[in-house]
């Protein structure tokens, strides 16, 4: 019944941001508007849509006042190329983590908006192919 349809993010330029977007995201433009410019990821249906803002506004919460955690993440199929590409191209990133299988690291776009990448655990119910056993089985 209910799926994400799109993400929104704050963005001071829009012209940069999308550029960045485009070379970074693989992010390929729907349409534009005043303000505004709507993409789609190639392998998937959510969309993504930049939304131009006059100062920065932050894509992230506070835990328990101390760790700060993205509101949404992507899912690649292999962190290390993934992570090795943005180092060779300047994208600003933390290293690598693991916990519990999962492994997975932040990076950041030119306003300092942080998203994490993640890869998937093979059994985990968080697992792509769990949560289509799960959807199929309701």
């Amino acid at each position: 019944m209910f799926r994400v349809g799109s993400v929104f993010v704050p963005v001071t330029d829009l012209h940069k941001s999308k550029q960045w977007f485009e070379k970074h995201l693989h992010v390929r433009l729907i349409d534009e508007w005043d303000g505004g410019a709507g993409f789609y990821f190639p392998s998937s249906p959510t969309q993504l849509g930049l939304i131009e803002v006059e100062t920065p506004q932050r894509s992230e919460f506070t835990i328990k006042g101390v760790k700060k955690n993205s509101y949404f993440n992507f899912l690649v199929s292999n962190i290390d190329e993934v992570y090795s590409e943005f180092n060779r191209n300047g994208v600003r990133t933390s290293d690598i983590e693991e916990f519990g299988g999962m492994r997975f690291f932040d990076f950041f776009d030119p306003d300092g908006n942080p998203f994490s990448i993640v890869n998937e655990v093979e059994g985990s119910p968080f697992h792509s192919e769990e949560i289509k056993k799960l959807q199929e089985s309701r």
